[in-house]
């Protein structure tokens, strides 16, 4: 049975318009004699850092994995907080998600609407700028996007902002001007020269330097001990987790198979990522971005906690995140179990800050 696949690509806007609508969706419907969920609702984002997503829907991997009874269905978001909309409205059950959206939502609910089930992808985030700005006190005065305000790449780019003494604030003001901006418009407006960089995953990444002649002036990877940090990771909501525990274990299952296919079969991963977003969006990616983009991702199902609490912190410092416990974010279990069976070592859920270096 092929996966029954619901394509919309959400914007932020298009959230905020129809949230209240969503929050009448009730949760996939169990008859009297089923135990488990007939439906997955799965979110994903059209870029090259959700590849394991994108690899395991666009593979079969992940509907062979759920097996025949099990309808999935997908969605595609632009920016996870779009993406915490749609999971606390009870319109979808899983998501491949940045870390500070979780955290986002995790706080919302005072820690019950969700929890991180596995990693996903490690690195692959950049600030491109133009050509003429060769350092960091250059973007005083200058206009940068992030996909969303409060995303992983948002927070990413205030904090690093503030970490150099140039400040931002919410509304596009201060020392440097952050417009949130859905990453295929970022792309047009840096080359029609309407904003100056861009704090964006790949493939825009990739995209700003090879179509737009943009350069890197910040690899966010060179801010974290060993290039390593959680750009994508897997989370689920509670009841979902709770009411659906061999689901969820067979989702888990697509999830390490897809990673693996990613780590072992470039060449063919690269292609079906390709289709995946221009399911999602209509628009073809070049090929060698794909490729150049691959090279600076790590696929992982370790979530890297420590990495997460920083990230917390981050959101904390610029203003856009309240004090927050995240005890109880993570909930390893149901992988460490899969793990052990394949004979793999089990995933840590310690969330001890590693201090990360300054950058240049």
């Amino acid at each position: 049975m092929k996966p029954h696949l619901v394509r919309r690509l959400f914007a932020g806007a298009l959230v905020a318009v129809v949230s209240v609508a969503l929050l009448a969706i009730p949760a996939a419907a169990k008859t009297p004699a089923q135990t488990e969920t007939s439906t997955v609702r799965l979110g994903v984002f059209a870029n090259v850092t959700h590849a394991p997503g994108l690899v395991a829907i666009e593979s079969g991997l992940l509907q062979k994995a759920l097996g025949p009874d099990v309808k999935l269905e997908v969605t595609y978001f632009n920016a996870g907080p779009a993406v915490i909309t749609a999971l606390l409205a009870g319109a979808i059950d899983v998501s491949y998600i940045g870390p500070n959206p979780a955290i986002t939502g995790f706080a919302q609910s005072n820690g019950e609407a969700l929890r991180i089930i596995s990693g996903s992808t490690s690195a692959g985030a950049a600030l491109v700028v133009k050509p003429s700005i060769t350092k960091v006190s250059d973007l005083k005065g200058k206009k940068i996007a992030t996909p969303q305000l409060g995303n992983t790449q948002d927070v990413a780019a205030r904090a690093y902002l503030k970490s150099k003494g140039l400040s931002t604030d919410t509304s596009g003001g201060g020392d440097v001007s952050i417009i949130p901006t859905p990453n295929a418009s970022t792309l047009t407006a840096f080359q029609q020269g309407s904003i100056d960089g861009a704090w964006v995953p790949e493939p825009w990444y990739s995209r700003l330097v090879n179509e737009a002649g943009g350069k890197v002036l910040v690899d966010e990877k060179t801010l974290w001990p060993e290039g390593r940090f959680v750009t994508t990771h897997l989370i689920a909501a509670t009841g979902f987790l709770k009411d659906n525990p061999k689901t969820v274990q067979k989702l888990l299952k697509g999830n390490i198979e897809a990673i693996d296919f990613a780590n072992n079969n470039s060449t063919v991963a690269q292609k079906l990522v390709a289709t995946g977003i221009f399911n999602a969006t209509g628009q073809k990616v070049d090929e060698t971005t794909i490729v150049n983009s691959w090279e600076n991702l790590e696929f992982t199902v370790d979530p890297l906690p420590a990495t997460l609490a920083k990230s917390a912190k981050d959101a904390e410092e610029v203003g856009l995140l309240e004090p927050t416990n995240l005890k109880g974010i993570y909930d390893l279990k149901p992988l460490n179990k899969i793990l052990k069976a394949q004979g793999k070592p089990a995933i840590s859920d310690s969330l001890t800050i590693k201090k990360t270096k300054a950058a240049s």
